[in-house]
C-alpha cells in the first residue's frame, strides 16, 4: 500500500508540475486572443495540446493507481476519491500529510488555470460577438434600399420627369 501512496503523490506532483506550465501559456493567449493574432493563437494551442496529451497519460496512471488502491482497500474504485484515500491513511501521517500537501496544490493550481481559460474564453465570446454584429452590419447595408450601386452610379441624372406622380390637370 505504501508504494501506491508513493506513486499517487509522485504521479499528482508530476500533474501539478504540468499545469503549472500551462499557466504562463494561458496568460500568453490572454495576451494573443486580445491582439487578434491567429497565427499565434494557432501556434499557442498545438503548444497547450502537447501538455494535454501530457495530462490525459498522468491521468490515465493516476485512475490505474486509484483503482489497485481501490483492491487493496476493497473499495469500488469509482467511487473512490483522493480525500477519501487521505482520512483512510490516519495511521500513516506522514504519507497523509504529503498526499494532502500534494492535492491541494493541485487543486489551487487548476483553481488558477480555469481562471484564466474563462477569462480567455469570454475573450473568444466576445471577439466571436464583434465578428457576428460586423457580419449583420454587412448583410444589413447590402439589403437595404438605396445601396443599388452600378457602374453608371457616379453620373447623376438631371433629367427630372416633366409631370410628377400627381397630375392636376385631371
Amino acid at each position: 500500500m505504501a508504494s501506491l501512496i508513493e506513486e499517487l503523490i509522485t504521479t499528482l506532483q508530476q500533474e501539478n508540475d504540468v499545469y503549472r506550465e500551462m499557466i504562463p501559456i494561458a496568460k500568453e493567449k490572454s495576451n494573443i486572443i486580445a491582439n487578434n493574432d491567429l497565427l499565434a493563437l494557432q501556434e499557442i494551442t498545438d503548444q497547450e495540446q502537447a501538455f494535454v496529451e501530457k495530462v490525459m497519460m498522468l491521468d490515465k496512471k493516476r485512475e490505474e493507481i486509484i483503482a489497485n488502491v481501490g483492491v487493496v482497500l476493497c473499495k469500488d474504485a469509482r467511487t473512490l476519491k483522493i480525500q477519501e484515500i487521505i482520512k483512510l491513511l490516519e495511521t500513516q501521517p506522514k504519507e497523509q500529510e504529503r498526499l494532502s500537501t500534494v492535492h491541494t496544490n493541485l487543486k489551487k493550481t487548476i483553481d488558477e488555470l480555469m481562471e484564466f481559460n474563462n477569462h480567455n474564453k469570454s475573450l473568444i465570446e466576445q471577439s466571436l460577438e464583434i465578428i457576428e454584429f460586423n457580419m449583420n452590419f454587412i448583410q444589413s447595408t447590402r439589403m437595404s434600399p438605396g445601396n443599388n450601386y452600378t457602374k453608371s452610379a457616379g453620373q447623376a441624372s438631371n433629367a427630372l420627369p416633366e409631370t410628377g406622380m400627381f397630375d392636376a390637370k385631371q
